[in-house]
């Protein structure tokens, strides 16, 4: 029982490392966006709160957190407020069979590499990513607005022309490796990256998670300049954070995935070059 219960604690202690860790990437991550955004229009960003604007993300998230959470009037009150977490869950659930490090570590090793790896973890990310799409789709139905009903339409559009070109970009990584687990994939390229065998494939994917993130210049679903901000418009609050959380989370989630099937994992390039015979 003693042993059970500290099985569970571990457990417990790696999600809220790997959570906290995501969560502080993605505040940081619209930070440094934010930042490179405004020296390319010759501004300064955030610059109040903390050493050149360090603790905007802070502010901004306490903001969001206090501010009013407003549901339009017409608007489906229960599919509006469950929308954002259909899409933030999934985006965080898949960090649950990202493998980051080849052996045990903190201390005693006591933190294994992945939450968990399972044999089939490349279905398992495709699957969850699939139903984020669910919750774009349905805020922007149930927001009773055009701009973001057609904001939900094209993101749902987007998602399923390019989850066919990213699960064919795969194929060719599975067939190398053998295997569906992603640790099974970083090991599989211990001598070579997949990257070398399959650069078409990786070209592919790249472009297809650009699209299915939303990022430029796939960004119809949220086309500032005709839609207002796409099927979020009408979000406010913590519900709004949710969305943006979700989507810079998936951000990381598909940069984590083309690291581990293309460019070795953790697998560095000399180590590659080392361990071929001379």
């Amino acid at each position: 029982m003693t042993q059970t219960f500290i099985h569970i604690g571990i457990i417990l202690l790696e999600i809220a490392i790997v959570l906290g860790a995501v969560l502080g990437h993605v505040a940081y991550l619209s930070f440094v966006e934010r930042k490179v955004l405004s020296y390319m229009q010759d501004r300064l960003g955030p610059m109040e709160v903390g050493y050149h604007g360090l603790l905007q993300p802070v502010a901004d998230g306490l903001k969001l957190f206090f501010k009013e959470d407003i549901i339009p009037s017409g608007a489906n009150k229960l599919i509006f407020s469950i929308a954002p977490v259909i899409s933030l869950v999934p985006a965080l659930i898949g960090f649950a069979v990202i493998p980051f490090t080849a052996t045990p570590f903190g201390p005693w090793g006591i933190l294994k590499p992945a939450i968990t790896d399972i044999n089939i973890g490349v279905l398992y990310i495709l699957a969850f990513s699939s139903v984020g799409a669910y919750g774009i789709l349905l805020g922007g139905w149930a927001s009773n607005s055009k701009y973001a009903l057609l904001g939900g339409l094209r993101s749902a559009a987007q998602v399923i022309s390019y989850e066919l070109t990213m699960g064919f970009s795969i194929i060719g990584v599975v067939i190398l490796s053998g295997s569906l687990s992603l640790v099974q994939i970083t090991e599989a390229q211990k001598e070579h990256w997949f990257f070398l065998f399959q650069p078409v494939a990786f070209i592919l994917f790249f472009l297809s998670a650009l699209a299915e993130t939303n990022r430029l210049p796939f960004d119809l679903p949220e086309a500032d300049s005709e839609l207002v901000a796409g099927w979020f418009t009408e979000y406010s609050g913590m519900r709004f954070a949710f969305y943006i959380l979700a989507e810079y989370a998936n951000m990381i989630i598909v940069s984590c995935i083309g690291t581990i099937l293309f460019l070795g994992g953790w697998h560095a390039p000399f180590q590659a070059l080392e361990a071929v015979p001379p």
